[in-house]
């Protein structure tokens, strides 16, 4: 069984009250007793408790996901799945909040993450696009103590921040699959759209999907991403030119999470149902055009299971403690008409 305080105050040969306090950094110990309980502490192997010591001091854990102000479904998903899991962790001493930026503009985000304080804020959650501003943010409040995770898109070498999310490159690989296996065996094009490609989920999905293609289906040729920016209007301009100046094309693979504003902009210029379609993340209207044949597969991940793993992550690493890494698996799901 693991020490407990009454064990080391009698290893120390001092009060329990004493143990009390030096635990719980109180004032009132003498230099002789506070060495007293160190001692013990190393002698017995005791370990500290992070989370008994902010009850004694009722404090609380309090995380912060950063998430974009610009979105659809599925950013409204994530509001939602953040909103239910914070109201469950105030049981257990966390306070969880959002904070919307335009987190595309690395800047701004940088200036926001410079000015947290480790007082107020034990860990953060950041989804955000790639660049050297935000990664250098982050690594700086990692410096200072606070918790980090990068949530569902990463940063470029900064290992050392836990992920959540799937693993892109396997989910982009798994789009190529599908095509690749729904398409006729003879030549077509790809049109391939994204968000941005600044995004480093975006640039794993279109390797893994680009692995796939270029190996086992060499007669199907992707073309250039498409970069819509979320902004309606220039989704519906760059399709519809890729469209009139490339007839062959016989499938679209949507990389970002926001599939609405694409299907929508390609029902315009042609038939979707006439194309294999593959999008990422389930949302109402995702559900809604797999089921009416709009789309053929969503390759999903739970965004609920997604924003309790960060929780769960952060309060771990709050604690000093390392999480459970099978635990925090997202899994890669693939679901067609019939298995939603």
């Amino acid at each position: 069984m693991r020490p407990t305080a009454k064990d080391l105050a009698e290893a120390a040969g001092v009060s329990l009250a004493t143990v009390d306090r030096v635990l719980n950094e109180r004032p009132n110990v003498s230099k002789k007793a506070l060495q007293k309980v160190n001692d013990a502490i190393e002698k017995i192997g005791f370990v500290r408790n992070p989370a008994a010591v902010l009850l004694a001091r009722n404090k609380t854990y309090r995380f912060q996901f950063v998430l974009p102000q610009k979105g659809d479904e599925y950013l409204r998903e994530l509001l939602v799945r953040v909103e239910e899991a914070g109201q469950t962790a105030r049981q257990d001493l966390m306070d969880v909040s959002v904070k919307q930026l335009a987190t595309d503009d690395p800047y701004q985000l940088s200036r926001y993450l410079s000015s947290i304080d480790e007082q107020a804020v034990n860990g953060i959650a950041v989804m955000a696009p790639e660049s050297p501003q935000v990664r250098d943010a982050l690594g700086r409040l990692m410096a200072r103590g606070i918790q980090v995770v990068q949530f569902m898109s990463g940063q470029e070498n900064l290992l050392s921040a836990d992920f959540v999310g799937v693993d892109n490159y396997a989910a982009g690989a798994t789009a190529g699959r599908l095509i690749g296996r729904f398409l006729p065996v003879m030549p077509a094009k790809i049109i391939v759209i994204a968000d941005t490609m600044v995004a480093r989920d975006s640039i794993e999905r279109r390797r893994g999907f680009d692995s796939i293609l270029n190996v086992d289906f060499p007669h199907l040729r992707t073309l250039p991403s498409l970069e819509t920016y979320g902004d309606e209007k220039r989704t519906a301009t760059i399709i519809r030119q890729v469209l009139e100046h490339n007839r062959e094309i016989r499938a679209a693979y949507i990389m970002s999470p926001e599939c609405r504003v694409p299907i929508l902009a390609i029902s315009e210029y042609a038939d979707p149902r006439a194309l294999t379609v593959v999008v990422h993340e389930r949302t109402p209207f995702s559900e809604h055009a797999l089921r009416d044949n709009v789309i053929d597969a969503i390759i999903a991940q739970d965004p609920g299971h997604a924003v309790r793993s960060a929780i769960r992550i952060l309060r771990a690493r709050t604690d000093m403690r390392a999480p459970i890494a099978s635990q925090e698996k997202i899994r890669i799901e693939v679901l067609l008409k019939e298995n939603l």
